[in-house]
């Protein structure tokens, strides 16, 4: 993307964040009040891919919002796919990241948006609208939950590491990545699958987690929580020298990460 005299000024990151932060708080409430409903539940993918009117809902609200206060930037969301800008800005938004967890009344899914400046994310926020955690963080800026500044995982070796994971949609990557796990799981000290990419990278920002991976995320699931979990002090990896993408997104603590991420490699669990 480029700019020129003719569009909004490119805004600092600080302020980028707090707009983001500004949105997820305004969707977790519209959330909070329909996640009692009788909504309607559609499928995309499979069948095992759902999503909710509240997901749309949600997103349309988001959008709204971001084409009053900044109509030029571009927007990538779950739902509602692209819309293009030319200021520079682009925001990618998960209205819903943890689907199935909402429709089951599971509290762990969040909003998450994050703002990409000229091909880099720097300003991110993922909301609990369950348990009203705030995870924001602008690059170079340091990564909070609410006030509270986030210092990542803990130094463990890996035949100590909880890692948390996710599965994709698919029957045959499924089984793939079961395969994965099923060999990975003696080498280190447990698995965690909570159901939302976003609240995993913030669980390894916040040292509730010492690492995490997945295959098939899309940039909406990763960004905001791959920028919130690399403030905080992880290391952040695609695997093979690659950055983080929808092949693979992988996190852990620093004194953690070149042998787990060499372990992943070794098992090709990006090529599921």
């Amino acid at each position: 993307m480029w700019c020129d005299g003719s569009v909004t000024p490119l805004p600092p990151t600080t302020d980028l964040t707090e707009l983001a932060t500004q949105l997820a708080l305004g969707a977790g409430e519209l959330i909070r009040i329909h996640r009692h409903d009788h909504f309607a539940i559609d499928t995309k993918s499979t069948p095992t891919d759902v999503v909710t009117e509240v997901d749309r809902a949600v997103e349309a609200h988001i959008r709204a919002e971001l084409a009053r206060q900044r109509p030029d930037d571009a927007v990538v969301g779950e739902e509602a796919g692209d819309r293009e800008g030319t200021s520079g800005v682009r925001w990618f938004v998960d209205p819903i990241d943890g689907t199935v967890n909402f429709v089951l009344g599971l509290p762990q899914y969040a909003v998450s948006i994050a703002a990409e400046l000229d091909g880099r994310i720097v300003a991110g926020c993922v909301h609990n609208p369950i348990s009203g955690e705030l995870f924001h963080a602008s690059l170079g800026g340091g990564a909070f939950a609410g006030d509270e500044r986030l210092g990542g995982p803990r130094q463990v070796p890996l035949a100590r590491a909880v890692v948390g994971t996710g599965f994709g949609y698919d029957a045959g990557r499924r089984a793939r990545q079961v395969a994965v796990v099923a060999a990975l799981l003696p080498r280190i000290g447990d698995i965690r699958r909570i159901g939302s990419a976003a609240l995993d990278l913030c669980s390894v920002a916040a040292g509730r987690l010492d690492a995490y991976f997945e295959v098939g995320l899309n940039s909406w699931d990763w960004s905001a929580g791959v920028l919130i979990a690399s403030e905080a002090g992880a290391t952040v990896s695609g695997l093979r020298g690659r950055p983080p993408s929808g092949t693979m997104t992988a996190v852990a603590g620093p004194g953690l990460a070149l042998e787990l991420f060499a372990l992943l490699e070794e098992l090709n669990a990006d090529d599921v």
